[in-house]
């Protein structure tokens, strides 16, 4: 059992279990038999003072699957109880040998009770498989509602019951797990939507198959790993130096807004840029620069011309508080036109790209929210919602930057033109989802960017490093977890 990073289709992992079957002639039910193996031997080392388990089993080869699981947990000395929530005349092929063999080794196929779920010290949930699409029959809901009330742990075999496992959609109600075995690659709506929520630790099981490499099964997505981060930030040269470890300019701080460049300087200084200058409004210098003196600031006036500036600096990034007005239109057309080669787009400039869309160079960056994204594409906040892989697709081709879709489950979208590469980050935590945390991301990415020169590679790790910062901020507790907490937790996870 591990975590690999690829993440594929429903459609890519039965196509997977098909080549295993017909051109590497592996039978079926020997990949059933080893992913109940897994299951039962996952169950043991996770619940070892379990000795009475439930085993939910529906149609199809989930339901196969929980009952040779069921046949060899008691055949290892656990009382195993299977309810059938779907009655065994209707299964056919692998998942009908699978129940006559639990049957024939004197298991019984009960009526489902949901009452009797309380009575076990573990449930397994083999009722849906990743065919399934919501909604749900309001009988499979019923036994859905009664696994949850039953308040035992509980393993998901592949993937949570009531789960769309290309979207992560729920509609109604699914199954909480405690952990989920996925079997041969992890499928996507275990990331999407709600499927983490309801999936709790997710480990996965490949049944010993190796993807071909073939056009069909390119992985749909992949996770962000932490391995990403010790390659792009190697142990520093001793004879380093400020110019050496990168130079940011962050255009932003309007009049009166002082706290989002702030929090944006202050992380981009923490993720290891050597020097950070803010060019804002005049008002705003005390209060960026009086408690960090490590902090440059260029006063920035309605006739302050910044090109050169952008020009010149190692890595822009604009956007953290710089507002709606003709200042901020103004510092926005002189970055169009200075072109930097390394930029991060974020916050208000976002807004300012949606009013006059262009495409962006190849090394800039742009990192939207939900509600940004969608004034980007030109559709409501609920349609990048529903398809947020769709979404993070387009923006990448329609601005031709690196993007970076923010929100439970942040995705990054880089490569060539119309062939985009998206990868998705699995860390961070509820708790971030307060003022400031975007600017603190904008800060990391460029500061990473700064040194790395690399935006898609900055971008990953910059969304990773953030996300594993909010985590070790969360320690505490979530709520109450605020931007600056990260800020304190962000050189750990810099310095692998």
């Amino acid at each position: 059992m591990n975590r690999p990073t690829a993440i594929y289709s429903a459609a890519q992992v039965r196509a997977l279990d098909a080549f295993e079957i017909e051109k590497r002639r592996v039978p079926g039910y020997t990949l059933m038999t080893r992913a109940a193996e897994a299951a039962l031997k996952l169950l043991r080392a996770r619940w070892p003072q379990a000795r009475r388990v439930a085993v939910v089993c529906g149609a199809g080869n989930n339901g196969g699957d929980g009952y040779v699981l069921a046949r060899l947990a008691q055949a290892a000395g656990l009382e195993t109880l299977v309810f059938a929530a779907t009655p065994p005349d209707k299964l056919g092929g692998d998942a009908r040998r699978a129940q006559e063999e639990w049957l024939a080794a004197g298991g019984r196929a009960h009526p489902f009770e949901a009452d009797a779920l309380s009575g076990c010290d573990v449930i397994v949930d083999g009722l849906l498989g990743t065919g399934f699409r919501p909604p749900a029959r309001p009988e499979t809901l019923a036994v859905v509602r009664a696994i949850n009330q039953a308040r035992r742990p509980v393993l998901a075999l592949d993937i949570p019951s009531g789960v769309d496992a290309d979207s992560g959609a729920v509609q109604g109600e699914a199954v909480r797990a405690d952990i989920t075995l996925s079997f041969v690659g992890f499928k996507s709506g275990l990331f999407l939507g709600a499927g983490p929520e309801h999936a709790g630790v997710v480990l996965l099981d490949d049944l010993g198959i190796v993807a071909p490499a073939q056009p069909q099964f390119t992985p749909l997505m992949r996770r962000i790993d932490e391995a990403e981060i010790a390659a792009a930030l190697p142990r520093r040269a001793r004879e380093a130096h400020k110019g050496s470890n990168g130079r940011v300019l962050i255009v932003g701080g309007g009049s009166g807004m002082p706290g989002a460049a702030r929090l944006a300087a202050i992380a981009c200084l923490r993720a290891g840029a050597g020097l950070v200058t803010v060019a804002g409004a005049e008002d705003n210098l005390a209060a960026v620069t009086g408690a960090n003196p490590e902090l440059i600031y260029l006063p920035a006036s309605s006739v302050t011309n910044l090109e050169e500036a952008m020009r010149s600096a190692g890595v822009l990034a604009i956007g953290p508080g710089l507002g709606s007005g003709d200042w901020a239109h103004r510092l926005w057309s002189q970055a169009l036109r200075a072109r930097p080669s390394a930029a991060v787009v974020d916050a208000d400039a976002l807004n300012l790209l949606a009013q006059s869309p262009a495409k962006l160079p190849p090394g800039w960056i742009i990192t939207p929210h939900p509600g940004e994204a969608a004034r980007l594409l030109g559709v409501e906040t609920a349609a990048v919602q529903g398809d947020r892989l769709a979404a993070v697709r387009e923006l990448h081709a329609r601005y031709g930057a690196v993007s970076v879709l923010k929100g439970a489950g942040t995705l990054v979208a880089c490569g060539a033109a119309g062939a985009a590469e998206v990868f998705i980050c699995d860390r961070g935590n509820p708790g971030m989802a307060t003022a400031g945390m975007g600017d603190v991301l904008t800060g990391v990415i460029a500061g990473l960017l700064a040194q790395i020169r690399n935006a898609e590679v900055a971008a990953r790790v910059g969304v990773l490093v953030h996300a594993l910062a909010g985590d070790s901020a969360a320690r505490g507790g979530q709520r109450g977890l605020i931007a600056s907490d990260v800020l304190a937790e962000l050189r750990g996870w810099v310095n692998p």
